[in-house]
């Protein structure tokens, strides 16, 4: 795999002496922190994990990065924080305090990923949040510490919202988990949708607990309101349960579905034959994207793993890389130095696509797959998809002035 090989000769040159930053190159290389709640969600962090291994082979490989004048390799600290935020910070502060890492990486539900954000302004060290996708990680509860990978909730919803708009659809209810990430992912889908569709009638919402969703009382709460259509942001096991008992109470015959995440492989495989047709999603449709760098991403994976990637596959691989050119562009351990770098980074060679992280708002403009699900050989699959670039679905510099707060935005 050769998508690494670009980045670190285009930034060996501007290697200079390393800095005292969060922790220090070792005899053993540079160590980064990473937290995730692989036993909490494994169906997406698995593959996630698998991402960011094969990428640190490949870094390594080819002799890590230049710093201090001289070639050093990565090492990643990986802990699980079990899904809970008290956890993370626990273990955020072990891994600045005994581990020595240079920086924090990773995280994936919302909640705890506001908590590492918290924590990064609080200890100032580098936090690039791989997943969270709460528009609080970069906006309201943003500091000039947090970097996030990812298109947010904001972002997505805003590739579905325009999809939306083009159909006849007027009545709409919303389905979501109740915790930031859902809250926010209902609340920029209708911002967005609304200022489209000015005809547009919101007559309800329903938020169940995350992972313990009532799909019975949920869809009939859902189909009393009448709606001509639904937007749902459940995920996982409670996605599953929602469609099935959507279909078996036939709550999405005749109406416009959108759904953000279940055109990922890790939520849309397990359903199988129940899988949903005609939804408007976001997604990864692995299989048919066709670019050089996905092409050999695929192979590499599947040659590796002896397994198909996922969306967190592609998360993982992507952190890693952009961690990897920090570095090296900064040449550098030291915080300050690496939020320099981090601030307009830009990644031109990625399975996905070139991508940049924001200075305004430390947001990345990685984008997002939006198709619609259908059924082939009996299980669910997208069609019909076309890649969005995450630069053109966020707010303008003005607006997010408005959103993040006047301390620390840069």
């Amino acid at each position: 795999m050769k998508i690494f090989n670009s980045i670190v000769i285009a930034f060996a040159a501007l290697a200079v002496t390393a800095g005292m930053g969060a922790g220090t190159v070792s005899a053993h290389g540079i160590k980064i922190g990473e937290i995730n709640s692989y036993k909490r969600l494994p169906a997406f962090l698995i593959p996630y994990r698998n991402g960011w291994k094969m990428a640190l082979d490949e870094i390594n490989a080819k002799g890590g990065v230049r710093v201090g004048g001289k070639q050093h390799k990565l090492e990643v600290i990986s802990r699980d924080d079990a899904g809970k935020p008290g956890n993370a910070v626990k273990i955020a502060e072990e891994l600045l305090s005994r581990d020595k890492v240079v920086l924090l990486a990773g995280g994936f539900f919302s909640h705890i990923g506001l908590a590492l954000t918290d924590f990064a302004k609080q200890k100032k060290v580098l936090f690039v949040a791989g997943e969270p996708l709460s528009d609080a990680l970069v906006w309201a509860k943003g500091n000039r510490y947090t970097f996030r990978l990812r298109p947010s909730t904001y972002m997505q919803a805003a590739m579905l919202a325009e999809e939306a708009a083009k159909l006849p659809a007027k009545r709409w209810v919303t389905v979501a988990p109740n915790y930031a990430y859902g809250k926010d992912a209902v609340k920029a889908f209708k911002k967005v949708l609304s200022a489209l569709r000015p005809d547009v009638v919101w007559v309800g919402d329903q938020l169940p607990a995350l992972f313990k969703i009532n799909a019975g009382e949920t869809v009939r709460a859902l189909a009393r309101k009448k709606p001509d259509g639904i937007y749902n942001v459940l995920f996982g096991g409670d996605l599953a349960k929602f469609v099935r008992e959507g279909k078996l109470r036939g709550l999405f015959k005749g109406r416009l579905v959108v759904g953000l995440l279940t055109g990922e492989p890790e939520y849309l495989d397990p359903l199988k034959g129940e899988a949903p047709e005609g939804w408007i999603v976001t997604g990864y449709p692995w299989a048919d994207i066709k670019t050089p760098s996905h092409k050999r991403f695929v192979a590499d994976y599947r040659k590796r793993y002896n397994d198909t990637p996922r969306t967190g596959s592609i998360v993982g691989y992507n952190l890693l890389l952009a961690i990897a050119a920090a570095i090296a562009k900064a040449g550098s351990t030291d915080t300050e130095a690496l939020i320099a770098a981090m601030e307009g980074l830009e990644i031109k060679d990625s399975p996905s696509g070139p991508f940049t992280f924001r200075k305004i708002d430390h947001q990345g403009t990685m984008g997002a797959w939006v198709g619609r699900t259908a059924l082939k050989d009996g299980k669910g699959v997208m069609v019909d998809w076309k890649y969005r670039d995450g630069k053109d679905y966020l707010p303008s510099d003005a607006e997010v002035r408005k959103l993040r707060p006047a301390t620390g935005t840069n």
